[in-house]
């Protein structure tokens, strides 16, 4: 449920004045940066990286499973992304017999390789700027007239762009609604595993080292794209065959040098950084340590789950790094933004718009008064604010049987739809699919402590009026006592029996009679009753404050850095390898090495667990061909802007060969996504020697090191 659709796209001549380690670029606006990146050692052309009429970089970039990046390097579809991002790929084909998670997992040949129903990766085919089409018309139109004119223009744009072809296509809105995009994809439907490491390299460090420097994780995974025999996207069949790519990238084997030219190239997802004081204080004071709070509740209960057997180590492992992850690097985030010390450094840049938007009297009547108006309607609206993120933590996050009710309660809506439509029995089929994987990784137990613990929290954080009576009348132990014990949510025997018995009254009895399905119905719908309006009521208008502060800034002053916010449209971010001093008395160094992972594994810390097999590589310093003066290199830090969504990223050197994927940032970086520092702000990548190390040495796989075009 995220809320930050409108997101600033600012004009050309404004990013030059962007310096290269800060932002993240339009692809089809870079040959404006062209010379600026040749100046620090890059060797392509602009049309080298992007171009519509021939192949170029972005054509081995893909959107992978819509919220990470990943990048083709073979010539035969072989795709590379992070070992996080193919995580719940990973974990669904894992068993006790099968320990994927554990014991990592390659397919010798094609026909070993796994699908993944439901995993997708895209091509951006192009990217166009579409804002005179989309407002055409509209002028002198009231808002609501004007929006359903521009619905009209999107859905025709929409229409033309995927006439007489396979392509998917959007129009996205930048700068609050000021510019508009038209973007053309290329999706592909059948994504299968191919390979993947070991935990123990794969996820080494665990939430230890999650988000921090040095690092030492192997984070890549190996998955190959595939189609018909036309060569285009095709549902998964047993008759598709490899994907041969318009573009691959290279992979370089080139020894690395510290100050050398490194770009970014994926899907960042989110930044917001025009935030005003009063909402960043918000965030900082109020929002960010409420949901950890919340996060930390689940993770005490999953992570003693999960240490107790490995049945529960294997069902909980995805659910635990997807909640933990976002736990972390909100610790870490908030202890950036305190460090620079960054609602000083808003408050400095108000009073500096303030004070420019008085020297001039048009600028005054359209810009004076716009932070005011912004820093006032969050103390109007934080309590809507507050009480939207904490059901996001509670409902969404929280117990899985909130996840099963709002399943079962989309279904039920249905159920008349389906009977007319004579395909209940399909339907009813099709659902307990579903339930059997969900089942598979569910453990009611767990999912009971969950309950009770964020349920408390829950009612301690919301005010009352905000709260359904359940939850006022009945503590969070009766309750779970209650549902664990009934409920049709938490047991697989009494869900099935329910839906083969469903009846056209089935949805009032589970409303009056299933204390699972109450809690939730009642908390959900006090919650958009009360809660949602008003926080829909604050993005509204929020985004029109900010569209007219963007053009403050914009106007009043021509020669800052301005860079487009993160959106999940594709980017290009530079910069070199390097290192860092984020903290006085503290250097940071630009690399790590095997010897790192060995030093880390002594200490008996459980996240720097290794199989044997590493340990006898490392003693002998098998590298191969892999080496670096003597060494191993695993990790390497850079000055590229990224945010989430770049995970998997391509990192690029100067003649365009893959140097590595990027798969983190450091903890002082993920302030980034409201505030860069340039001199703090690191992105992590594992070096793509560590990576084919794995695969041809460690793992054995050399047939996949064999596919890829090696650059020396």
């Amino acid at each position: 449920m995220k809320k930050y659709f409108l997101i600033p796209l600012f004009s050309i001549l404004n990013f030059l004045h962007l310096s290269a380690e800060e932002g993240m670029l339009i692809p089809s606006l870079i040959q404006a940066f062209e010379d600026d990146m040749r100046a620090m050692g890059m060797k392509l052309s602009a049309e080298d990286i992007y171009a519509v009429n021939h192949s170029s970089l972005k054509d081995a970039i893909l959107h992978f499973g819509g919220g990470c990046t990943a990048e083709l390097v073979s010539s035969q579809g072989l795709l590379l992304t992070n070992h996080h991002c193919g995580f719940s790929q990973i974990q669904s084909h894992s068993s006790l017999e099968n320990d994927y998670l554990k014991y990592g997992f390659w397919a010798k040949n094609k026909k070993e390789e796994l699908k993944n129903p439901g995993l997708t990766a895209s091509r951006v085919v192009r990217i166009q700027e579409v804002t005179k089409d989309v407002l055409f018309g509209t002028k002198g139109m009231d808002k609501e007239e004007a929006m359903k004119k521009m619905e009209e223009n999107i859905g025709k744009l929409i229409k033309d762009a995927m006439k007489g072809n396979h392509y998917i296509a959007d129009v996205q809105a930048f700068n609050y609604g000021n510019q508009y995009f038209l973007i053309v994809k290329e999706k592909f439907l059948d994504i299968r595993l191919v390979g993947a490491p070991p935990s123990s390299i794969g996820k080494f460090g665990g939430d230890t080292d999650n988000w921090v420097w040095p690092r030492h994780t192997g984070d890549f995974s190996v998955f190959r794209v595939y189609v018909g025999k036309d060569n285009k996207p095709a549902e998964i069949s047993d008759n598709n065959v490899p994907y041969q790519p318009i573009h691959y990238l290279p992979v370089s084997l080139k020894d690395r040098k510290p100050g050398e030219f490194t770009m970014v190239y994926g899907f960042p997802g989110t930044t917001e950084q025009h935030l005003s004081s009063e909402h960043l204080r918000f965030i900082m004071d109020k929002e960010r340590p409420a949901r950890i709070k919340m996060r930390d509740k689940s993770l005490s209960v999953i992570n003693a789950a999960m240490r107790s057997s490995d049945a529960l180590r294997i069902k909980y492992a995805s659910k635990q790094a997807r909640i933990a992850n976002g736990w972390k690097k909100w610790i870490g985030q908030i202890g950036g933004l305190k460090t620079v010390n960054a609602i000083q450094i808003k408050l400095d840049r108000e009073r500096r718009y303030n004070q420019m938007a008085n020297t001039k009297p048009e600028w005054k009547n359209k810009y004076a008064g716009i932070i005011k108006e912004m820093n006032d309607l969050v103390k109007k609206y934080q309590d809507a604010e507050f009480g939207y993120s904490m059901a996001i933590e509670y409902l969404f996050v929280g117990p899985e049987i909130f996840k099963q009710a709002r399943g079962l309660n989309r279904f039920l809506k249905n159920y008349e739809n389906y009977k007319e439509a004579g395909t209940l029995e399909k339907e009813i089929e099709n659902y307990k699919k579903g339930l059997e994987g969900f089942f598979k990784d569910y453990d009611a137990n767990v999912d009971k402590q969950i309950f009770v613990l964020l349920t408390e929290e829950y009612v301690k954080q919301i005010s009352k009026e905000n709260l359904p009576d359940i939850l006022k009348e009945k503590s969070a132990q009766e309750l779970a006592d209650k549902i664990y014990k009934k409920s049709i949510l938490v047991n697989k025997e009494r869900y099935f029996k329910f839906l083969d018995r469903l009846k056209k009254n089935s949805y009032k009895k589970l409303k009056k009679k299933d204390l699972g399905f109450i809690v939730w119905d009642k908390t959900f719908y006090t919650f958009v009753d009360k809660v949602l309006p008003d926080a829909r009521a604050f993005t509204s208008k929020m985004n029109e404050l900010l569209k007219i502060y963007v053009a403050g800034k914009m106007e009043m002053f021509p020669n800052d850095k301005h860079w487009p916010d993160a959106n999940s449209t594709l980017r290009i971010t530079y910069g070199k390898l390097e290192g860092s001093a984020p903290h006085d008395g503290m250097v940071y160094l630009e690399h790590t090495t095997l010897k790192g992972i060995i030093a880390k594994n002594n200490t008996g810390n459980p996240d720097y667990e290794l199989l044997p097999r590493m340990k006898e590589l490392a003693e002998k310093k098998e590298y191969g061909q892999y080496a670096q003066d003597g060494e191993l290199w695993v990790c390497f830090t850079g000055s590229n802007h990224t945010t989430g969504g770049n995970s998997g990223s391509p990192v690029i050197d100067a003649e365009g060969n893959l140097m590595g994927l990027n798969f983190d940032r450091t903890w002082e970086s993920t302030m980034s996504d409201f505030m860069f520092d340039t001199s703090r702000c690191r992105n992590i990548t594992v070096d793509i020697h560590y990576v084919l190390w794995v695969m041809d040495v460690y793992a054995g796989a050399k047939h996949l090191v064999d596919e890829m075009t090696i650059v020396r």
